[in-house]
C-alpha cells in the first residue's frame, strides 16, 4: 500500500472580495514551481489578467499557469465550459508561442446556447435582485447539472449518449423559454448536435479522468496550486445572496470542484486590493462616487476583464474581509494594488456597520440589514506617489523599505483581521511582488 507523501505542497488561492483582485497574478507568481495548477469552479464568467513582461494575457477557463512550460494546468469537474469560448482561448495562446500543457475533467460541464438564451430571460425576470449576470449562461449550467440535465464535456465524446442527454436537456430549456418567460428560442437541435460534437472532436486530447491523475500525483506528494475564480462576497452560500454567482467560491471547494480529498496541511492565500471594487448590483456599504470614484476606477483600470463594465469601486472594508478570512480559513492575506492608492493625503478604512444604531464588526447574512448598514471609518495617512524605479527597488530590498505609511496601512488591516499579510503587490508585473 502506497502512503500519501506528508511532504505535498498544497496551496490555494481564492478571492476574498468581490472578484477582481488580481488573482490571476499571485496564482502566476508561485505557478512555477508548481506541478500542478488547477481551477475547480466557475467558468468563463471570470477573467484572470496576467501580465509577463510586456505581454497582457486574458485567460477565461484555463489557469494561470498555462504560461509556464513546467506545470500541468487542469480544469476541474466543478468548472462549466464555453468548448467554443475554451478552443479560442487555446488557438489564442497558440499563436502567441505558448503550447497548453492542458487537462480537462471529463466531468466538467457544458454550457450550451440555450443557457445564454434563458441567462437573458432570467436577467430581466430577476430586476434588482438580479445577481449582475454576465449573461454567459453560467446560473442556467449550473441549474441544469443540479436538474440532472446537465451535459457533461465527456458526453461529446460519445455521439449517442450526447444525443439522448441533448434531446432532454434541449426541450426542457425550450419550454421555459417560450412558455414560462414567452421568449424566443430559435436555436436548431441538429445544428447544437452537429456544433458540440465538432467541439468534441477538437479538444478529445485534452478530456480525461483527471481525478485519477491529480489523486495519483497528491499521493506521490507532487505540489499543487488551486485557482479560485470571482471572489468570497459572490460564494454561492457565504456570499450576499442572490448578489451572488452560481458556484461556491471558497477554499472548501476544491475538493469538491477536483474530486479529490485534499486532507493535509494547505496554504491558503486570500487575495484582497487594497481597497474595493464590485460589478452589478447588491449592497456595497464603502462605495465611492463622483469624482473620487471615477479617478480611482480609471487609475486602478477596473473594468471588467470578461464584460468590460465600469466596476463599482470603494474604501478597503475590513467587515468584509474578516468574513473572508474566516469562511475561507485564510492562513495569509496578498494584498494587491498598493500602488493604485498613491497620492492620496488620507485613507479611509471600513473597520464596521453601524446598522439602526447597532455596531456591527461582522457581516450579516441578512439582506435587509446590509441595505441599511452604514460603515464606520477610521482614517490612515497616505502616502506619496511611488516611481517605477522606486517600485523596483522595493521589490529588491523588500517590505523594510517601504513607506512608513504603506506598513502602517498593512498593519492596520492584520490587526483588524487577525490574518498576517504575507504578499505585497506594487504592480501588475510578476516582479514587482514583495513577499515577506
Amino acid at each position: 500500500m502506497t502512503e500519501k507523501s506528508h511532504s505535498t505542497s498544497l496551496t490555494v488561492v481564492v478571492g476574498a472580495q468581490w472578484g477582481d483582485e488580481g488573482k490571476g497574478k499571485i496564482t502566476d507568481y508561485f505557478a512555477g514551481d508548481c506541478d500542478y495548477v488547477v481551477r475547480f469552479q466557475g467558468g468563463n464568467n471570470a477573467g484572470h489578467t496576467v501580465i509577463v513582461e510586456s505581454d497582457v494575457y486574458k485567460l477565461h477557463h484555463i489557469p494561470s499557469g498555462v504560461l509556464y512550460p513546467h506545470p500541468v494546468s487542469v480544469i476541474g469537474n466543478g468548472v462549466v465550459i464555453n468548448p467554443k469560448g475554451l478552443i479560442e482561448e487555446i488557438e489564442s495562446l497558440k499563436e502567441r508561442g505558448v503550447e497548453p500543457n492542458l487537462k480537462v475533467s471529463d466531468r466538467a460541464h457544458v454550457i450550451m446556447p440555450y443557457h445564454i438564451v434563458m441567462d437573458e430571460c432570467l436577467t430581466g425576470h430577476q430586476g434588482d435582485l438580479a445577481a449582475g449576470s454576465t449573461k454567459r449562461g453560467i446560473a442556467p449550467v449550473y441549474a441544469d447539472k443540479a436538474y440532472r440535465h446537465g451535459i457533461r464535456i465527456g458526453d461529446l465524446l460519445e455521439p449517442a449518449i450526447f444525443e439522448e442527454k441533448l434531446q432532454r436537456a434541449y426541450q426542457f430549456n425550450k419550454k421555459v423559454v417560450t412558455q414560462a418567460f414567452e421568449a424566443t428560442f430559435d436555436l436548431a437541435l441538429e445544428d447544437i448536435y452537429t456544433d458540440y460534437l465538432s467541439y468534441g472532436e477538437t479538444l478529445k486530447n485534452y478530456i480525461c479522468d483527471t481525478q485519477v491523475e491529480l489523486y495519483t500525483a497528491y499521493r506521490e506528494g507532487k505540489s499543487f496550486l488551486l485557482e479560485g475564480a470571482q471572489g468570497v462576497s459572490l460564494d454561492l452560500d457565504h456570499g450576499l445572496y442572490p448578489h451572488t454567482t452560481s458556484s461556491n467560491t471558497v477554499a472548501g471547494q476544491i475538493n469538491v470542484g477536483t474530486g479529490i480529498g485534499f486532507n493535509g496541511q494547505r496554504r491558503i492565500i486570500g487575495v484582497a486590493k487594497a481597497y474595493v471594487s464590485r460589478v452589478g448590483i447588491s449592497p456595497f456599504p464603502t462605495e465611492l462616487d463622483g469624482d473620487e470614484a471615477e479617478l480611482l476606477r480609471k487609475k486602478g483600470q477596473e473594468y471588467g476583464t470578461t464584460t468590460g463594465r465600469p466596476r463599482r469601486v470603494g474604501c478597503l472594508d475590513l467587515v468584509q474581509l474578516r468574513q473572508a478570512v474566516r469562511v475561507n480559513g485564510l492562513t495569509e492575506i496578498a494584498l494587491t494594488k498598493i500602488d493604485i492608492l498613491c497620492a492620496m493625503n488620507e485613507l479611509r478604512i471600513c473597520t464596521s456597520y453601524n446598522i439602526a444604531g447597532e455596531m456591527v464588526s461582522e457581516m450579516p447574512g441578512s439582506l435587509g440589514k446590509m441595505r441599511q448598514a452604514v460603515p464606520e471609518y477610521s482614517t490612515l495617512k497616505g502616502w506619496p506617489k511611488i516611481s517605477e524605479e522606486q517600485i523596483e527597488m522595493y521589490c529588491i530590498n523588500g517590505y523594510k523599505d517601504l513607506p512608513d505609511s504603506i506598513k502602517d496601512y498593512v498593519d492596520f488591516i492584520e490587526q483588524a483581521v487577525d490574518c498576517p499579510v504575507t504578499i505585497i503587490s506594487l504592480g501588475p508585473q510578476r516582479h514587482q511582488t514583495i513577499v515577506r
